[in-house]
C-alpha cells in the first residue's frame, strides 16, 4: 500500500465538506494532519484517488494527490502523531 498526501480548496465558501471528507475516510487508513491536508493509505494510483474525489468537489475546486516517500516532519497537527506514522 503507497500512502499519498491529499489537500484541497474548495471554492466556495458554503461549500460543506462532510462529502469530500467521507471519502477521505474511506481509504483503509487516514490521518487529518491540518484543515484541508489528509495522508491516507491505498492500494490505488493519485490519480485514481484524485478521480475519486472530484466526484464530490465542484469544477473550480483544487484538489492535490502525491505519493510520499514515508519521510516527514510535523508539528501541531490535527491528529495524533501516532495515527499519522501509520499512514506514512
Amino acid at each position: 500500500m503507497e500512502s499519498y498526501i491529499i489537500t484541497y480548496d474548495l471554492k466556495n465558501s458554503s461549500k460543506n465538506y462532510d462529502d469530500l471528507i467521507d471519502k477521505i475516510k474511506n481509504y483503509p487508513k487516514w490521518a487529518h494532519v491540518n484543515e484541508s491536508v489528509w495522508v491516507v493509505k491505498s492500494n490505488t494510483s493519485a490519480t485514481d484517488i484524485r478521480n475519486n474525489l472530484k466526484t464530490v468537489a465542484d469544477s473550480n475546486d483544487s484538489l492535490f494527490v502525491a505519493t510520499l516517500t514515508g519521510v516527514a516532519a510535523w508539528r501541531n497537527i490535527i491528529d495524533d502523531s501516532d495515527v499519522l506514522r501509520e499512514c506514512l
